[in-house]
């Protein structure tokens, strides 16, 4: 009887939220009326399916319809300066919904719920993981993180640094440039926007290392190609890259 009284109180305590203070998910507006839930509903995330489409064995370009996984024609033809990439899903849907609440309607609470989903996702992929020495997240310039109030890279890569019990090294890679938005660009110009856009001013702390970039989303791959070059210039020894979902 008394080890229940704690839980009693902890279902009155829930109770009153929901009675005075409602919480529904921006996605559905069902109500938000189990433990932990933030934003978004426990239904809406299980909405969410690892795609079990084949994929680039480098650049981790999805394929249409179901092989095994090989090497795209593109990287046949030349290698990119970072050796693999994976992404945990496709930008629509749910998933595409939660990323745009994330960082533009600034629910910071979701980049630990995303990283969460990146982890679970990720964990299949173990040539992503082995023997990586540090985790860097994708930055934003000054400017842009100040607007924004934060980097969504950073989030993510933060707990997944946690989670994998990874080092992350922050403020080492930086944007010198602050180049429009990709999404404002057209596919074929996004490589010379972020062209020259990104240094790495911390070498000591990247030189001789297996390093992954994180990101939220993958488009034509410009940006994780700009920041890996940059990093390879500064010694890094092999730069892998993960990003939440993939356009």
């Amino acid at each position: 009887m008394i080890s229940s009284f704690p839980r009693l109180l902890t279902t009155i305590g829930k109770l009153g939220e929901l009675i005075f203070f409602p919480s529904s998910c921006k996605l559905c507006s069902s109500l938000l009326e189990f433990p932990h839930e933030n934003v978004i509903c426990r239904a809406c995330w299980g909405k969410i399916r690892a795609p079990r489409q084949s994929f680039c064995l480098c650049c981790g370009r999805f394929f249409e319809g179901v092989a095994e996984p090989h090497f795209c024609r593109s990287c046949l033809q030349g290698r990119p300066p970072f050796s693999l990439h994976r992404s945990c899903g496709r930008y629509k849907g749910t998933l595409k919904d939660i990323i745009l609440l994330f960082k533009y309607r600034h629910f910071k609470l979701l980049g630990k719920e995303l990283a969460r989903f990146t982890y679970e996702i990720s964990n299949r992929y173990k040539d992503l993981w082995w023997n990586v020495e540090a985790l860097i997240p994708v930055p934003l310039h000054r400017k842009r993180e100040k607007q924004r109030g934060f980097n969504q890279a950073l989030i993510i890569a933060k707990e997944l640094a946690k989670n994998m019990e990874i080092p992350i090294v922050e403020r080492a890679l930086v944007k010198v440039r602050n180049v429009p938005p990709q999404t404002l660009i057209k596919p074929g110009d996004r490589e010379k926007n972020v062209s020259g856009a990104f240094c790495v001013v911390k070498k000591e702390q990247v030189r001789g290392k297996s390093v992954l970039l994180v990101d939220d989303v993958y488009t034509t791959g410009a940006t994780i190609r700009e920041c890996s070059r940059a990093l390879r210039e500064a010694g890094v020894r092999e730069v892998r890259a993960l990003s939440v979902a993939q356009a």
